[in-house]
């Protein structure tokens, strides 16, 4: 299958006329449990913290170098990696350009086995943290836009480590709520992304990091409300969808690895 073939399948692939339902309740739900987890925290609760809150971030921060390495050789064959909105429709509106490409490695807990293979260094570091929920090479190309939206739990805190960063950062820039933030080679970005944020790209350059999603650490009430909260998730068509897709295109870029050595 070539990269042409997946892009033909998954526009072919039905799409339920409106969301599931475990989608829909959680929408519902959203800030009654958005409010436990503030109140059952056990960090810090607001949209932008230090990387310290997680000492596992200064494990990966010292071998930033590898990673960006085998992200580098992920992005040979760039167009092999899919476009957010090709994995997740629940993302077409903020990834809708196409511009914004992700090579997961673990989603909500399911590895990425081919994936892992690719990064392999970068997949053990992963699978040493703790609660760990995701983790991807997150791409985004020159001029990419991702407007204002907010992650679907609070108790989820999202890590981003910059590995290829354009030359004039501050031109690459995410905005968490009314905190301007820009990413830099080796060095993390921890907020927690149920607040509402957006990206612009303003450079001619591609941004690439790795993205990683972990449970908030909270005290027993919430650890098991989120716990449940994310089982559904887990089992949800938003996870199990976008694990049909992902499949589609690995198919696409073990062909064009294919090619590269034929």
């Amino acid at each position: 299958m070539t990269t042409q073939d997946a892009r033909s399948a998954f526009a072919k692939a039905p799409t339920p006329s409106k969301r599931p339902l475990v989608i829909r309740i959680g929408k519902r739900l959203r800030g009654s449990l958005n409010r436990l987890a503030t109140a059952q925290s056990k960090i810090a609760t607001g949209p932008v913290m230090s990387p310290d809150v997680f000492p596992w971030t200064a494990r990966l921060a010292e071998q930033w170098q590898t990673i960006a390495q085998e992200a580098a050789s992920i992005l040979r064959h760039r167009d092999a990696v899919p476009p957010l909105k090709d994995i997740s429709p629940d993302h077409a509106r903020i990834a809708g350009d196409g511009n914004w490409r992700s090579f997961f490695l673990v989603g909500y807990g399911y590895e990425v086995s081919e994936n892992c293979a690719r990064a392999p260094q970068t997949a053990a570091l992963v699978r040493q943290i703790p609660d760990l929920n995701s983790a991807f090479f997150s791409i985004l190309e020159p001029g990419a836009v991702i407007p204002r939206h907010r992650g679907v739990t609070r108790g989820l805190i999202t890590c981003h480590l910059g590995l290829l960063v354009p030359d004039q950062p501050e031109q690459c820039v995410m905005q968490v709520e009314n905190t301007d933030l820009f990413w830099e080679a080796g060095r993390w970005l921890v907020f927690d992304d149920s607040q509402y944020h957006q990206v612009h790209n303003n450079t001619d350059q591609r941004r690439v990091i790795l993205l990683v999603q972990v449970k908030r650490p909270m005290r027993w009430l919430g650890r098991i409300t989120n716990d449940l909260a994310l089982w559904a998730i887990r089992r949800s068509p938003f996870v199990q969808d976008a694990r049909r897709n992902l499949g589609m295109w690995e198919e696409a870029y073990r062909q064009a690895e294919q090619n590269e050595t034929a």
